[in-house]
């Protein structure tokens, strides 16, 4: 691989993607040289325009929708399929050909994420396409916008970083880099996005950072995305005289963001035309979702308007000019979304949940509790010894019911609210205050729809050259599940115990590690085999065997159903081994067996990517 001249970040996001890059050619110690990717894009049939962020949306057109010449691109494109602001758009009016969300998708564990699922709910004439080929195809847009504006230095002999989640599982992660390496990057590094955000922090500091902050502070990243709510905390320590920042608990999976506070909206203001007599059908609310979406970012983005206008396609012939109106005003979302999705809480608020309905449609499994805050205060309690081997840090005070952050760093386009960091912060500081500890102070950031991107590049370059960096490895514990050997008793299946296989913070990429017990591995017929991961089990070490564990320290992952070969072997013999871990610079988990008598056979395991 040529030395890559060019350190590329790439965010892969829910709603927006972005692509920001280092000259590592003209970058000199801290002083990086950085810009980010004018992308093309359509933005209107027949108009292209380049712009810094490429909405993640994927309209399908009606093969008579538009003329031949209105979907062309500086590249060769797929008339089929309409990306970016142009799709955007036209889902405003015919929602059931939008696909959106789909990386919200590809994290979903129940379902084939390469099998053609979007737009979720379409009818059947309505061609359907993966998350996965979503996620391809936007990443082959900016592959092509890229080598567009640097055809000798192309995309794929550059250093990649690709952002995911915190909270993105082994078999998401996998599934965004498989989508990578579909479009000719082989070489990539994927990374978290609060750390992204942080790295984007450090980097637009140009040095200063080091005198805001000092050994023992605890940075909480609060990043609220299109789809996603990713806490996490970073820890500030000291190695050889010089500050270090590691990554000591990311949040669980929380399918909460942007992409609710719009459905909220959208139902406010069907709530409002409801009461002027017009009632809209399910389709209409779809479109009337995305019209807020835009109404929601044009009001946050310039804050001299107070109102804007939306428009909802009619289904009827009665409406003068085909199309019902009404308008979001600034009030309505400052409202909403403060009150609704970010209340005023104590400490001790935990997410409400409520039964599930038996039936119920396929969907994302959003989660039921829409309070950022309370989601917020749960992850803080559940953290209260994510610093207990860290030098240089107090032990939390007697009777401390969560860990106590020192600092606080918003990103995400929901936080382009300030109102919403404000509140954020007070419900915080109140926390802080209750248990005599002092206030969170705010770190500034630069650009909460680019800062993912524009550190995802800074990321790249350092790994290459030097410079700070965020320690931290795997996000959790990760554990198999092992069946005990007993007789077969009426109504009871044998008891399982859970094998630490990966502790929490190996570094990805790091050399496999080995438990020291001996299993057997049943080859040549149907078997199961049973993850669970954990986020607060922070001290269990490679070959520890959990017997019991509390409901909230480990949680189901996907499982793996598969038939080992048997090869020379008796169909269903059990075979003595020993168990290998390793997780891959992607952060795949892959587990090996290994007979214990000297053979050449192994058989891998390895996270799947089509759901369980």
């Amino acid at each position: 691989m040529k030395t890559p001249r060019y350190a590329v970040g790439i965010d892969l996001g829910t709603t927006h993607c972005a692509l920001s890059y280092v000259d590592s050619e003209q970058s000199v110690g801290e002083q990086i040289v950085q810009a980010l990717l004018l992308i093309p894009q359509l933005v209107a049939p027949g108009a292209v325009e380049a712009r810094p962020l490429l909405p993640s949306f994927l309209y399908l057109p009606h093969a008579d929708e538009f003329r031949a010449g209105d979907l062309g691109l500086p590249w060769q494109h797929d008339t089929a399929r309409i990306g970016g602001e142009l799709a955007r758009h036209q889902g405003t009016m015919t929602p059931i050909r939008l696909v959106a969300s789909a990386k919200s998708w590809l994290c979903h564990p129940d379902l084939d994420r390469k099998a053609p699922c979007l737009p979720a709910g379409a009818p059947a004439e309505i061609p359907q396409l993966s998350p996965f080929d979503a996620s391809v195809q936007f990443l082959t847009h900016l592959r092509n916008a890229w080598n567009g504006l640097h055809p000798y230095a192309p995309l794929h002999q550059q250093a990649v970083t690709v952002t995911v989640p915190a909270s993105f599982d082994p078999a998401a992660r996998e599934l965004t880099a498989e989508a990578a390496r579909a479009i000719g990057i082989e070489h990539l590094v994927l990374l978290e996005e609060p750390q992204a955000a942080l790295y984007s922090w450090v980097n637009d500091s140009q040095g200063s950072w080091r005198q805001q902050v000092q050994v023992g502070d605890v940075i909480l990243v609060v990043d609220v995305g299109g789809g996603t709510t990713d806490l996490s905390l970073i820890a500030v320590t000291e190695h050889e005289g010089a500050l270090e920042l590691v990554r000591v608990a990311v949040g669980e999976h929380i399918l909460l963001g942007g992409d609710n506070m719009d459905l909220a909206l959208a139902y406010l203001l069907k709530t409002k035309l409801a009461q002027s007599g017009v009632e809209l059908d399910r389709w209409q609310v779809q479109a009337l979702t995305h019209g807020c979406r835009q109404a929601k970012e044009t009001l946050l983005a310039d804050a001299t308007l107070e109102r804007v206008p939306v428009v909802v396609p009619s289904r009827g012939s009665r409406l003068i000019g085909g199309s019902i109106r009404t308008e979001l005003t600034r009030a309505e979302i400052e409202t909403s979304l403060i009150e609704g999705f970010f209340p005023s809480v104590a400490a001790s608020a935990r997410p409400l949940s409520r039964p599930r309905g038996a039936l119920t449609k396929v969907g994302l499994p959003y989660a039921q509790d829409p309070a950022v805050t309370r989601h917020l205060a749960a992850f803080l309690g559940r953290q209260t010894g994510a610093t207990d081997d860290l030098s240089g840090f107090v032990a939390p005070a007697a009777g401390a019911s969560f860990l106590h952050p020192t600092a606080i760093l918003f990103n995400g386009g929901v936080f382009k609210a300030a109102a919403l960091q404000t509140r954020v912060l007070e419900v915080l500081n109140q926390w802080l205050t209750d248990e005599s500890a002092p206030p969170a102070r705010l770190l500034a950031a630069q650009d909460l729809d680019l800062a993912v991107a524009r550190g995802a590049a800074f990321h790249a370059h350092v790994r290459r050259h030097g410079g700070v960096r965020i320690r931290g490895g795997t996000s959790h514990s990760y554990y198999v599940g092992v069946e005990s050997a007993m007789p077969a008793i009426p109504g009871m299946e044998p008891e399982l115990q859970a094998l630490c296989v990966v502790p929490f913070g190996l570094e990805e990429g790091s050399p496999p590690v080995t438990p020291p017990q001996e299993f057997g591995l049943i080859v040549g017929e149907p078997v199961r085999f049973r993850f669970f991961g954990s986020s607060v089990r922070h001290d269990d070490q490679v070959g520890d065997l959990l017997e019991t564990w509390a409901a909230d320290e480990l949680a189901d992952m996907d499982d793996i159903q598969t038939t080992l070969p048997a090869q020379t072997r008796k169909q269903g013999e059990v075979v003595a081994v020993r168990l290998q871990a390793a997780v891959t610079e992607v952060g795949t988990l892959e587990l090996t067996a290994i007979p214990v008598e000297a053979t050449d056979e192994r058989w891998n395991v390895a996270f799947h990517t089509r759901g369980r």
